[in-house]
Formats: structure tokens, C-alpha cells, sequence
């Protein structure tokens, strides 16, 4: 068991308390950098809200356009 594995079965049910620990870190680091990388901590927490199963911005897409009728 890897240990990403041990820490998603550690977080389960926990899945608020862990967005706002990625949030807050996310926040730490963009303070740090006076918001430098942004862009690259936005994208790396809503990687970390997938990986712990809370869906991030990019974790959710929108539905794709109806077909065209005719």
C-alpha cells in the first residue's frame, strides 16, 4: 500500500477538514510568493482536492454541448 493510499484512507470522511488544510496552504504559499504562482498553486490545490475525492475546478467540467439537431 502506497503511501498516497494510507493517507486517503486516513482522510476519508475528513474530506472538509483536508479542503481547508489544502486551502490554507495554498493561501501560505501564495502570501510567500505575493502571488507569483498563482496560477500554479491554484493548479496544484485542485489537484489535491481530486486526489483526496472533493472535486476541484478542474475535477468537474462542464457537460459537453448538446449535438446539433437537424
Amino acid at each position: 500500500m502506497s503511501v498516497l493510499d494510507k493517507l486517503k484512507q486516513m482522510l476519508k470522511g475528513h474530506e472538509s477538514q483536508a479542503d481547508q488544510a489544502i486551502d490554507k496552504g495554498g493561501d501560505m504559499v501564495d502570501k510567500r510568493t505575493q502571488g507569483k504562482y498563482a496560477r500554479h498553486v491554484d493548479t496544484a490545490q485542485d489537484r489535491l482536492k481530486g486526489q483526496f475525492g472533493t472535486p476541484g475546478r478542474d475535477q468537474n467540467p462542464p457537460p459537453p454541448p448538446a449535438p446539433p439537431q437537424g
